[in-house]
Formats: structure tokens, C-alpha cells, sequence
């Protein structure tokens, strides 16, 4: 498997965690920025390594090229002064040290190789990282806007409601003052036709009855008063008249 589908795999899993865990899309876009900002450096740490190891084969490679050179000269310098022994000891080493780079910079070449791929690997990672951010930020505002949206809309939606309530109540003081009006209305119009009786006068009485018992109650107060004055002393009834 590459180490590109690793990370994949890798990240795949821990978001789905994430998704689990969080409620907020925003929160589990934060969380999966961080965990790609963690994988690219653990990929560019990985490079550093890699870079390192590189580094370290070519000083020992330089180190094994200045030796051969140096057993060359010392060969030639045997030769020149009749050493043959000495000579071909020294070409002896040489031979290893050559053995040697040549294995040195086959591993050079190895990890080189895999310098470049995991270059290449974090570049790629890191532009996704990059379009990753731009994408999350632009979902989050997003989200942020329909979401104060959604809560103005409900508010807006609750007044709504309330005030409906309001105007039923409204319609029904309304309807009910009208017909107390009405009914105020139709009385006022009745008591002045006069079809209603006023309520200070006695039942069943009207204008010409009234006048006959107030006849009636005089003719009974001067008979009173004529029963009054014959009962006085003889004489005293017509002084005082």
C-alpha cells in the first residue's frame, strides 16, 4: 500500500470519529483541518529524515572518495620508491573502498529516490491541505449565514404566530363591542319610541291614570278636612276659616 493511501485510510478514519463525535459542521471541519495539518508534518518530518540520511551517505561517500585517493597516491608513491609490496597493498584497500562506494551510492540513489516521492508526496498534501482550508472556510460561513438565517426565520416565524393569536383576540373584542354597540343602539331607539316602558314608572299606568288619581287623592284630602272641622269646638271652625 502507498503512503499516500495510508494517509487516506488514515484520515478517513479519524474524521469518521470526528463526525461521531461532533454535532457542529464546523467543528468537525476544524478538527479535520488540524489532523491534515498533523499528517503534513509528520510527512515533512519524514522528508527531514529521509534528507538527513541522504546527507550523512554523501559525507561518508566523500569521505570513502578522498580515502581512495589518498590509497592511490600512496600506490604510485610505493611503486615510485620500488615498494611493490606496498603498492599492492594499498591497492588492496582501495578495491574495498571502491566495494564500498559503489553499495554506499546505491543506497544514495535509493534514498534519494525516495526523497523525491515523498517531496512530491507533500506538495500534494499540502495544496490538498491548502484547497481544504479555503473550502472549509467558505462551507463555514455558509453554514454560519443559513444558520442565523434559520434563527431570524424562526423568530420571525414565532412573531408571526403570536401576532395572529393577537389578531384573533383583536377580532373577537372587536365583533363583541360592535354588538354591545348594537344592542346599546337598539335600546336607545326603543326607550325613545317609546315601546319600552321607563323603569320609574309604575306598571300598567299611563298619563290620563295618573291624572285621575291625583283627583281622586285631592277629593279624598277635602273630605278629611271637612271630618277634621266638624269634630272642633262649635263657633271655633269658622273663626279660623
Amino acid at each position: 500500500m502507498s503512503l499516500s493511501r495510508r494517509i487516506a485510510d488514515l484520515f478517513r478514519m479519524k474524521v469518521g470519529k470526528a463526525l461521531d463525535r461532533a454535532e457542529d459542521p464546523r467543528e468537525v471541519l476544524d478538527y479535520s483541518y488540524e489532523k491534515q495539518l498533523e499528517m503534513l508534518t509528520k510527512v515533512n518530518r519524514g522528508l527531514a529524515d529521509v534528507a538527513t540520511s541522504r546527507k550523512r551517505l554523501e559525507l561518508q561517500l566523500g569521505q570513502l572518495n578522498r580515502s581512495a585517493e589518498t590509497l592511490t597516491g600512496q600506490a604510485r608513491q610505493a611503486l615510485s620508491l620500488g615498494q611493490e609490496e606496498i603498492a599492492r597493498e594499498a591497492l588492496t584497500r582501495r578495491a574495498a573502498v571502491t566495494a564500498q562506494i559503489t553499495e554506499l551510492q546505491a543506497q544514495q540513489q535509493s534514498v534519494q529516490a525516495d526523497e523525491e516521492k515523498l517531496k512530491a508526496a507533500s506538495e500534494r498534501l499540502r495544496a490538498k491541505v491548502e484547497a481544504f482550508r479555503t473550502r472549509k472556510e467558505t462551507i463555514k460561513a455558509t453554514y454560519t449565514a443559513a444558520e442565523a438565517q434559520t434563527r431570524i426565520g424562526e423568530a420571525v416565524s414565532g412573531i408571526s404566530e403570536e401576532m395572529g393569536d393577537v389578531g384573533m383576540a383583536m377580532q373577537r373584542a372587536e365583533d363583541k363591542t360592535a354588538q354591545l354597540q348594537a344592542r346599546a343602539g337598539a335600546i336607545d331607539e326603543l326607550l325613545a319610541s317609546g315601546a319600552l316602558d321607563d323603569a320609574t314608572r309604575p306598571a300598567g299606568r299611563d298619563d290620563i291614570q295618573a291624572q285621575l288619581d291625583r283627583i281622586s287623592a285631592q277629593g279624598q284630602i277635602e273630605g278629611e278636612l271637612s271630618q277634621l272641622r266638624a269634630q272642633l269646638p262649635a263657633g271655633r271652625g269658622k273663626d279660623e276659616s
